[in-house]
């Protein structure tokens, strides 16, 4: 007989297709950690044997522009149209989104063409008389992270390395952090729900680590999209981050893992932010607190080069977390191109020598 809290839980357990996947990059992620969605591919294809296709045809999906009350709400259900009707037209049913702000966005259109069939007939419409494209509606709907989720001990059992401390044998310990629009829109579209997400935390323990939980676990990472791109209210961000890393200090985490592009790269930049401001670091002996995506932590895993899997991108320097790890790698290739010319070196966190 099932129990209430299985009840409770079995609403946040969701459906994750097993193969034959249509990929909607993200515009953000990949100018910011471009390593991960070449890595998210490699390992999918390569090492998990799946099969999926990356359009380049797809467009963004003007996600920022709708968050910051540019692009109104009829455009962006076109654009989501538009992306449907290319994965139609390719015999795909099962959408796989590497933004968290673009899954967010794709859940509410659908929710609102679920909700308001004259909506989805409009854009039907207007999709037809401007491009003459039709669609059909995805059976699938997932974010790249519940991809790694579903598949968290396949790559467990083709791992190289596991999330322990060589040297001391101990679990390494790592905050999960999610994207707002992973779950807190639509809870029941994210595995575990808002509260308690596994989609992160299912990966560490998954691959040996240790999940750390802290106060401002949820609290969101300081983007806020108009807060960052509203350059007087900057400093509004920068204060959520720095209530996050105060917070998260007193546990020494070993590293940050995240499934939104736009909170890897603020938990990672404001970091140096912060150490340039305030001379202040939050991690152990007077270092940053290295922040991965899961696509790299999952690829650390497996035996990449932390190089070709672009850790080099990060602000926060990802050293002492691969030498925890008992990862080997040169560090004369950090800044090469790909013809093996040096490009210059890029301020670190800890560049100050605090201690």
């Amino acid at each position: 007989m099932q129990t209430e809290t299985s009840k409770n839980w079995s609403q946040f357990n969701k459906d994750i297709a097993n193969d034959h996947y249509y990929y909607l990059r993200s515009c953000i992620r990949q100018n910011f950690f471009p390593g991960s969605e070449v890595a998210f591919l490699d390992i999918l294809r390569n090492k998990l044997g799946k099969t999926i296709y990356d359009d380049a045809s797809h467009t963004t999906c003007a996600g920022i522009g709708y968050h910051c009350d540019i692009v109104p709400f009829e455009t962006i259900q076109a654009l989501a149209a538009r992306h449907f009707s290319l994965m139609t037209e390719k015999g795909l049913k099962h959408a796989v989104v590497s933004c968290v702000t673009s899954f967010g966005i794709y859940s509410e259109i659908l929710d609102t063409w679920n909700h308001f069939p004259e909506s989805l007939e409009k854009t039907r419409n207007a999709l037809r008389k401007s491009t003459g494209r039709e669609f059909e509606l995805p059976e699938n709907v997932v974010h790249c992270s519940d991809i790694v989720y579903k598949f968290r001990k396949e790559i467990k059992d083709q791992a190289k390395h596991t999330l322990t401390n060589t040297k001391t044998g101990k679990p390494l310990k790592i905050v999960d952090h999610i994207g707002c629009h992973y779950a807190k829109i639509f809870p029941e579209r994210g595995v575990g729900g808002a509260e308690f997400p596994k989609v992160l935390t299912g990966m560490i323990t998954a691959w040996g680590g240790e999940t750390v939980d802290y106060p401002e676990r949820r609290h969101c990472c300081g983007f806020g999209f108009r807060h960052y791109f509203v350059k007087n209210n900057r400093s509004y961000s920068l204060s959520n981050s720095k209530k996050k890393f105060e917070s998260m200090e007193p546990f020494q985490p070993d590293a940050i893992v995240t499934n939104c592009p736009g909170c890897n790269l603020f938990l990672d930049r404001w970091q140096y932010t912060l150490e340039q401001i305030e001379r202040k670091t939050y991690g152990q002996q007077g270092q940053g607190i290295p922040v991965l995506t899961y696509e790299e932590l999952a690829g650390l895993v497996l035996g990449y080069d932390p190089w070709k899997l672009g850790l080099q991108f990060h602000q926060v320097e990802v050293e002492p977390f691969l030498d925890k790890m008992g990862i080997a790698y040169k560090k004369g290739d950090k800044y090469k191109n790909l013809d093996g010319k040096i490009i210059g070196e890029r301020p670190m966190v800890n560049e100050l020598n605090i201690v």
